[in-house]
């Protein structure tokens, strides 16, 4: 076991009440934002509001925008700003996060390669990012890869590092203890975070990387507002999250990957465990296996991707019954968890974008005609948004 006893320092921007936190929160989700209905969001009088973005202000959290700037967030959805008419004064201003008076630093651990790159407050990001392949799985290579990757993405002449979120693909405990990561084949906890604090000399959280995705959507991407909110990803693994009202839903064995193994086809291949048609069969090792069956020869993932490319018969036939049964794991997500909207991500999801007419036929398959459509978005894949999203989880627990 590699781990560290003592406890991380981990900073935060300013220390006030609940209250003032959670205005904090709401201005980096919904702002630029004008008081009245910031005050409304969070059930408070404009007095207290008033006094608690004067303090804002003054910790050098947020600042007002320019006269006549208009809000130009996104306000949770169904909200209404009560018609303030009748009362007189000027125009009220926006209020903003100051988001270029930090920076963090995102580093997302995925199946053979490490990803870093730096954002903003806002989780915009800075300069470009790294990739490097993983060659020495060991904690120890792992932790001397990262700070090196670290100390090169790093931007000169903006403010030094605040924080460093780490996101990997398993089970993480406090935020630090890696106890269970399949792509790394680690056999012991580690105490990861404690190891990369330690060689960057920056205070280091690590978070699973499905939960990242999840908060950067529900707090800088697509999901600002939405009540519920679902991720799916799909790769060399198969991941599934929810968020309710902005943040993710809390369970100790969430991250162990237990949608991976739910039942979406009785017709399809068997999964190393046994289970006939399982979800494994979106994972890249089962597709390769699948095809390798269909065209009568061994071939990888990489020569099945490029065949769907070139539309070939037999790779556009496995790729239509691939997000047949995606929409089938979709349909089952959102008949028990009701999210209000689907993410579908992964380093696979370029599969769903060529088919989405078969996601949407998995989905009403199992779906009752009366029920709403299910809505589900698709966006482009990078690794830099599992990196920056590692910076979100850094972030949000900065502000919090």
């Amino acid at each position: 076991m590699e781990t560290n006893s003592d406890s991380l320092e981990f900073p935060h921007w300013f220390s006030k009440s609940e209250a003032t936190h959670d205005v904090a929160r709401g201005i980096m989700q919904y702002g630029p934002i004008a008081r009245t209905p910031l005050a409304q969001i969070f059930n408070l009088s404009q007095g207290a509001l008033s006094r608690i973005t004067s303090d804002l202000i003054y910790d050098g959290v947020i600042e007002e925008m320019p006269a006549g700037s208009a809000q130009t967030g996104t306000l949770p959805e169904g909200f209404t700003v009560h018609d303030a008419s009748g009362r007189r004064g000027r125009p009220q201003t926006a209020l903003r996060i100051r988001e270029d008076s930090h920076t963090f630093i995102g580093v997302n651990i995925h199946d053979g390669a490490i990803t870093a790159s730096e954002v903003n407050a806002m989780c915009r990001p800075i300069g470009g990012e790294i990739t490097e392949s993983i060659t020495d799985r060991s904690p120890g290579a792992i932790v001397a890869q990262i700070a090196r990757m670290v100390r090169a993405v790093v931007s000169p002449g903006a403010p030094a590092p605040t924080v460093i979120g780490l996101s990997l693909g398993g089970h993480v405990d406090d935020d630090r203890f890696v106890t269970f990561a399949p792509f790394l084949y680690w056999d012991s906890v580690v105490d990861l975070g404690a190891l990369v604090q330690q060689a960057t000399g920056i205070p280091t959280r690590v978070f699973n990387d499905l939960d990242s995705i999840l908060l950067y959507e529900c707090w800088f991407g697509d999901a600002i507002g939405v009540p519920r909110f679902a991720v799916i990803t799909m790769g060399a693994g198969v991941g599934y999250s929810l968020s309710d009202r902005g943040n993710p839903i809390d369970n100790p064995d969430k991250s162990y990957g237990l949608a991976g193994h739910v039942l979406i086809d009785p017709k399809g291949p068997r999964c190393s465990s046994g289970h006939v048609g399982c979800s494994q069969c979106l994972t890249s090792d089962s597709i390769a296996e699948e095809y390798s069956a269909i065209v009568g020869r061994v071939t990888t993932f990489e020569e099945f991707a490029r065949d769907l490319h070139a539309n070939t018969p037999q790779a556009r036939r496995l790729g239509e019954r691939t997000c047949f049964r995606l929409g089938v794991l979709v349909a089952t997500v959102s008949n028990l968890a009701m999210p209000t909207t689907v993410l579908i991500s992964g380093e696979s999801s370029f599969i769903a974008k060529k088919n989405r007419e078969f996601i949407r036929k998995g989905i009403d398959t199992y779906r009752h005609s009366q029920a709403a459509p299910v809505s589900f978005s698709i966006p482009e894949f990078s690794w830099r948004l599992w990196s920056d999203s590692a910076a979100a989880r850094a972030i949000a627990a900065f502000i919090s």
